[in-house]
C-alpha cells in the first residue's frame, strides 16, 4: 500500500529520489553538508535520538538531559510517534536490524 503524504509534490519527489541515490555515509555527509545548515543537520539528528529514547521508554527529563532537546521538541516528536506517519519507527527498526546483523 502506497503512503499518501499531504506534503507530496514533484519537488519533494525529486529531493527524496536524490536522497535515495546516496550510496554511503560519505555521500550523506557531502550532500547534507551542502543542502542543510549545520544547525539543521544537528536538529534532525537530535530528533532521531529523541525518538529512539522515547521508543526505549525514557522519560522526558531523561531525554532532555541526554539530548539537550527542549520539552517542546520532545513533545512534538512524541506526537509524531503517536499520531504520525510511522516514519521514525520504520527508520529505527531498520537501524536496529542493521545493528543486529539482520536483513529486511
Amino acid at each position: 500500500m502506497a503512503y499518501d503524504s499531504k506534503f507530496q509534490s514533484p519537488e519533494l519527489d525529486e529531493l527524496f529520489d536524490g536522497i535515495l541515490t546516496l550510496r554511503d555515509r560519505e555521500d550523506c555527509y557531502r550532500f547534507f553538508e551542502d543542502i542543510c545548515t549545520v544547525n539543521e543537520i544537528r536538529a534532525i539528528s537530535q530528533r532521531l535520538q529523541v525518538a529512539k529514547l522515547l521508543y526505549n521508554k525514557k522519560t522526558y527529563s531523561e531525554i532532555e538531559k541526554l539530548t539537550k532537546a527542549s520539552t517542546a521538541t520532545i513533545s512534538r516528536i512524541n506526537k509524531c510517534i503517536t499520531y504520525g506517519a510511522d516514519g521514525y519507527r520504520r527508520v529505527l527498526d531498520r537501524l536496529d536490524e542493521q545493528e543486529n546483523g539482520k536483513k529486511e
